[in-house]
């Protein structure tokens, strides 16, 4: 009887050993293998088997991952203060180092995209974080992704979110804006105002050159304000008629 227990706690030692190695890895994951504490091999996909005891295993996720770059205060190149905020997208290249070489990456990557956003919004101007963020953006992805080199991740991209500005400086801008829609708009009527002259200039010239044309022009504003509501209408007579009416007049004294 003692050593058929004796046979069953090995059977149920074994059993339990056996589902202690039995380690699954899933499509999107790698296991890196350290044996008595030192890196032994990656372990892919599928159903693996790990020595208890003596080995361990660390997965690692090596799909892309989302990092969101909390609010920043950072100064521009012209001394401006900003809060931003930026989205981080990296993933694991290289899960051995991703382990070994430093100490949970992904609050490293975090915090490593912290002060190099700070540090590059400061290397800039307002006017270019402004106007070129992708510039800026694809900046923080370069220095960022060649720091993290040596620990097998790769930054994939970087993009700034939001750029929080102080409320004078939304004023100042806000009124700058306003002055450069109103100096459009002075330039555009006055090159309206040019064109308009030149082609009067044209209209004159031809109607000067064509006896009656005047008269038939007047004729067609007459027309165009018949069709107005308003109850007084001042009429311009032009002063060829006039003249007209005087040589009628003065024909009509040499006949008598």
């Amino acid at each position: 009887m003692a050593l058929e227990s004796l046979l069953i706690v090995l059977i149920v030692f074994l059993v339990m050993v056996l589902l202690a190695s039995i380690k699954i890895i899933m499509q999107y994951e790698v296991g890196i293998i350290f044996t008595l504490g030192k890196y032994s091999g990656t372990k892919r996909p599928g159903l693996n088997f790990v020595v208890p005891v003596f080995q361990s295993m660390h997965k690692v996720d090596m799909r892309i991952r989302t990092i969101d770059v909390p609010d920043q205060d950072a100064m521009t190149l012209d001394n401006v203060s900003v809060k931003i905020n930026a989205v981080l997208y990296y993933k694991v290249t290289d899960a051995a180092k991703a382990i070994i070489e430093v100490e949970q990456y992904n609050y490293a990557v975090s915090q490593l995209a912290q002060t190099t956003m700070r540090d590059v919004v400061g290397s800039v101007s307002l006017d270019e974080l402004l106007s070129r963020r992708d510039e800026v953006s694809d900046k923080i992805q370069k220095v960022v992704d060649e720091a993290t080199d040596p620990w097998g991740i790769k930054v994939t991209s970087v993009d700034l979110k939001h750029i929080e500005l102080p409320p004078d400086m939304v004023r100042v801008m806000a009124k700058q804006a306003e002055a450069e829609r109103e100096k459009r708009a002075v330039i555009i009527k006055a090159e309206g105002e040019v064109v308009a002259s030149t082609n009067m200039s044209k209209a004159a010239s031809v109607l000067a050159k064509s006896p009656g044309a005047l008269h038939l022009r007047t004729l067609q504003t007459l027309n165009d304000l018949s069709s107005d509501q308003s109850n007084t209408v001042i009429f311009a007579v032009p002063l060829e008629i006039l003249r007209a009416f005087e040589a009628v007049g003065d024909f009509g004294k040499k006949d008598k």
